[in-house]
């Protein structure tokens, strides 16, 4: 057993105090969540107390986080998760040069930057492949960034529209009751879509592009029989697309273009019997140049840390299944 310790970190000044404990000191609650340590702020002095582990650990997370207060970086709940994500993991020493590159900034001036290692992966892919696949768990941002990368590619001249999609299996048979087109049928799943680039560009400025038909939002079915140049693709939610669908998809390809796809195979939503497109693309198009396949994890999550929990329960809980239908299986035939 690790023995416990107290470890102790000086603010700078008053600034750096608040900018590190958050809101009603929401930051240092997160850190003692995540890391399972006792924080207790008094005066210019922050008290770590925990295991010798945990409590080093939570203290170069907070140098970390300090570090970027004093480059003028105002700190957000999702800074500090990654920060200890990715002390955990080790890469900790990666942190900074996170922060070093403004990919875009959204709608109030406020900077859009990677947030772990994982992510960083992913932007790196997306620039220099020409399909990039993001495959792991809802909380990872695949699709915040890949929007963000096509907006940063449309304002500087690399592409001339916008075009995302996705499948509309969850909506199954409700989709007859709704009013409106298949477009406007859909429209509902495509919300977090339209949530992004809200936040990113404004809803003024997304209807005004959406008009002019320099982004399009649309569902899959609508991408049959074309060939989409000058463009930014992103598929969304692919893990629901059939191996035909995923075909159709990926064959639209044009010149100066590229294609953003995301999914969740976890959260597999065709009927029974039907097989994934995603994760049949993995294994077809593996060794294929210029296409990359970037994996996330439950570590690469920048919601709440609980997110990650509960990724990671769900995945147990499955794993837990499949043994125990495996081993039923085993115990079948050997009893035959």
């Amino acid at each position: 057993m690790t023995a416990q310790i107290q470890v102790t970190y000086h603010f700078k000044n008053s600034e750096q105090q608040s900018g590190l404990a958050g809101a009603n000191d929401s930051f240092l609650r997160l850190l003692e969540e995540g890391l399972d340590v006792r924080l207790h702020a008094r005066g210019d002095q922050l008290t770590i107390s925990g295991d010798e582990d945990a409590a080093q650990l939570t203290l170069q997370i907070i140098e970390a986080l300090a570090s970027l207060i004093q480059h003028q970086i105002t700190l957000s709940a999702t800074d500090v998760v990654s920060a200890i994500t990715m002390g955990k993991r080790g890469t900790l020493e990666y942190f900074g040069d996170l922060y070093s590159e403004t990919l875009i900034r959204d709608n109030k001036g406020r900077a859009v930057r990677v947030k772990n290692f994982g992510q960083r992966q992913y932007v790196q892919s997306i620039r220099k492949s020409d399909v990039t696949f993001g495959i792991g768990p809802a909380g990872t941002g695949k699709t915040f960034l890949a929007v963000a990368m096509a907006i940063s590619a449309l304002k500087r001249g690399e592409v001339e529209r916008i075009i995302i999609t996705r499948p509309a299996v969850e909506a199954g048979e409700s989709l007859g009751f709704l009013p409106g087109d298949l477009k406007e049928k859909v429209d509902p799943y495509l919300r977090p879509i339209y949530d992004a680039m809200n936040t990113l560009i404004g809803a003024e400025q997304t209807q005004r592009l959406m008009d002019r038909e320099v982004i399009e939002i649309a569902p899959l079915a609508y991408m049959r029989g074309r060939t989409l140049d000058d463009a930014f693709i992103i598929l969304d939610e692919a893990q629901n697309t059939t191996n035909q669908q995923m075909k159709m998809f990926l064959t639209r390809l044009g010149f100066s273009s590229k294609m953003v796809v995301n999914g969740d195979i976890s959260q597999i939503d065709l009927p029974k019997g039907a097989k994934s497109g995603l994760i049949s693309a993995q294994r077809i198009l593996k060794d294929i140049n210029r296409i990359s396949f970037i994996n996330f994890t439950s570590a690469d999550v920048v919601r709440h840390p609980v997110v990650g929990l509960i990724v990671n329960a769900y995945e147990a809980a499955d794993q837990r299944i499949k043994d125990l239908k495996k081993e039923q299986t085993d115990n079948g035939s050997r009893n035959y």
